[in-house]
């Protein structure tokens, strides 16, 4: 394991290196960065397929991006990637005490609330400090939200929160009433807030449960599609009554294979 690792680091220096490869030696922090992204991605999607074979080698793309960007931080005298494991091991023991030392802990949650109260000793000046601005704004909701409960800032039972989003849908109903658009505006974001603190509390991930669904409205919108041009028809010349039939015959026909049983 640790040759086929230093393999990897070493087909990396010499992709970099003076007979290496030009597009890889021209590379940076900055121009990788879209690719970064773009692999995590696509480990997501395989895992949401379940594709595990496919997860084997977009988890070895996403590796290859640690790599390199710590191949060229070794160039530019910054750290090496021996550094980032030296870190990550680090933090890791330092962080998991119940486990590496005599902490006691008991339940995932005593681990968060623990974890977090390490952070803050490590310099951390907010319970909600370390969530990255790029996230998607519900992923970055859901994980802002689950820091400030670990100091104790949380609705204490799931009925509350309900009472919250109906009260915040409320709210947007009244304001979409007005032509102040900024107003709605707003009470939608407050109407979606209250939404990812529900997700908290009946065990959901909100990014997940909206990408699933998104899924599922593309894969059924495409089979509406085939329909419509199987009878011969294009999607714009088709009533909204005909393709909603379809529609419903599609999502009937999901419901009844044994795949979602």
């Amino acid at each position: 394991m640790q040759s086929k690792f230093n393999d990897l680091v070493k087909i990396m220096s010499e992709l970099r290196g003076r007979d290496g490869c030009p597009w890889d030696k021209e590379q940076t922090h900055e121009t990788l960065r879209q690719y970064l992204l773009e692999e995590a991605y696509e480990v997501l999607e395989a895992i949401d397929c379940r594709q595990y074979d496919n997860l084997e080698e977009e988890l070895g793309d996403l590796l290859l991006q640690v790599i390199f960007h710590a191949q060229i931080a070794k160039e530019d005298g910054h750290f090496t990637i021996d550094d980032v494991i030296h870190g990550i091991i680090t933090k890791l023991i330092r962080r998991h005490p119940h486990v590496f030392g005599d902490v006691n802990i008991k339940t995932a949650d005593q681990q968060t609330i623990h974890w977090e109260q390490v952070k803050k000793k490590e310099g951390k000046k907010s319970a909600i400090d370390g969530v990255p601005k790029q996230l998607s704004a519900l992923l970055r909701a859901h994980r802002i939200q689950s820091k400030a409960a670990t100091v104790g800032f949380d609705w204490e039972k799931t009925e509350q929160v309900w009472n919250k989003v109906e009260e915040e849908l409320c709210e947007l109903k009244e304001a979409c009433q007005s032509d102040d658009f900024s107003e709605i505006e707003t009470e939608f974001g407050d109407l979606l807030f209250a939404l990812v603190n529900l997700s908290r509390f009946i065990k959901v991930n909100p990014e997940d449960s909206l990408r699933g669904t998104i899924e599922k409205f593309s894969r059924r919108f495409y089979q509406v599609e085939q329909e419509i041009t199987r009878r011969n028809k294009r999607m714009e010349d088709s009533t909204l009554e005909e393709m909603d039939a379809i529609w419903e015959q599609v999502k009937k026909k999901e419901k009844s294979s044994p795949n979602n049983g």
